[in-house]
């Protein structure tokens, strides 16, 4: 699913919402997610899962091209671990939120 199809099913769930008024939601989640990882925050999303930093230590490489050896220095990169229920739902294990929206009550 790409951030535009992402978009449209979140506008069509959210009666009385535009695309327009839905990108702007959905910008400004991604922005806060991105913000806090970049000040070295965990972000945690229950049921989702967790974003967080993980450290690279240095270690050192070799460059295919040439076959010499570059030190690859210390670095962060995101994270994301997945949470109970996102994994039971891909799992199969429990019914997907439009699936249990839709049963006769």
């Amino acid at each position: 699913m790409t951030r535009s199809e992402l978009v449209s099913v979140l506008a069509e769930r959210l009666n009385g919402y535009t695309k327009r008024d839905t990108e702007k939601i959905v910008k400004a989640i991604l922005d806060g997610i991105k913000e806090a990882l970049a000040r070295g925050e965990k972000v945690e999303i229950r049921g989702f899962g967790n974003f967080r930093l993980r450290t690279r230590r240095e270690r050192k490489a070799r460059n295919p091209k040439t076959g010499t050896t570059v030190e690859v220095p210390v670095k962060r990169v995101p994270f994301f671990k997945v949470g109970k229920e996102l994994k039971e739902m891909v799992d199969g294990k429990t019914p997907t939120p439009s699936e249990s929206d839709s049963s006769p009550t």
